[in-house]
């Protein structure tokens, strides 16, 4: 049995068999991405959990709003490699846009030299935000992408709470841990016998928003009240 993190790796995984069992954790779009035919009953040899819902992106843009009421003109960052379910959060992130009246861009990088430009683009007109897509590559870039977006002062929300702890304004995402541990369930299921495809692919129950006090007063920013007391965890 393989137990595989990422749409990426489990891309890979599966190009290499299609009988050995697998089990993903952190993947998006695992239908869009061929892995199974639908949640309820997979098929094949691979089953797991999502890591974030399509509809996070109107609650990403919402959570960004509440923090920095002055943004009107948001880009979504990803990178296309990494990232190639982006339109599993495009299209719901678009129609959020217009619902809240801010216009919405996105933002393709293709590697680390282009973060600088993007978040400077946002940073020299005002009233610019960023969302940042659940994508590998942005996560292992936090330090770099939290340090531009302190630096032009672009409000940023991301998906997982290691962006806030690196120093970004606020995250919203499920608890990446809590994935592993209901993946080691799937895990004693399958060795005990139960074949990857009667397994249906499963949502996120645990969520966090964590919110960093220091860099939203470093941007201006004053966290409404309701806002902090909703947080699971307010870095000051």
């Amino acid at each position: 049995m393989i137990l595989s993190p990422t749409t990426s790796t489990t891309a890979s995984v599966l190009q290499q068999t299609r009988t050995i069992p697998v089990i993903f954790v952190a993947v998006s779009d695992p239908i869009g991405s061929g892995f199974v035919a639908n949640f309820k009953e997979p098929g094949g040899n691979v089953t797991g959990f999502i890591n974030v819902e399509p509809t996070m992106a109107g609650k990403w843009l919402e959570l960004l709003k509440e923090a920095a009421p002055r943004v009107v003109r948001v880009a979504f960052l990803f990178n296309p490699a990494t990232a190639p379910y982006a339109e599993y959060y495009l299209g719901p992130f678009k129609a959020a846009a217009e619902s809240f009246g801010v216009q919405a861009l996105t933002a393709p990088v293709h590697g680390t030299s282009d973060l600088e430009s993007v978040v400077a683009a946002q940073g020299r007109e005002p009233n610019g935000g960023l969302m940042v897509m659940p994508d590998i590559f942005l996560l292992n870039h936090r330090a770099e992408l939290t340090s531009l977006a302190a630096r032009h002062r672009v409000p940023t929300i991301y998906p997982f709470r290691l962006f806030a702890e690196a120093g970004g304004l606020l995250s919203y995402g499920n608890d990446g841990i809590d994935n592993y541990r209901r993946g080691a369930i799937y895990a004693d299921r399958i060795l005990r016998g139960t074949k990857p495809g009667d397994l249906p692919v499963q949502a996120p129950v645990k969520f966090e928003l964590v919110i960093n006090l220091k860099t939203a007063t470093a941007l201006g920013l004053n966290i409404p009240l309701h806002l902090q007391q909703r947080a699971d965890q307010v870095i000051e």
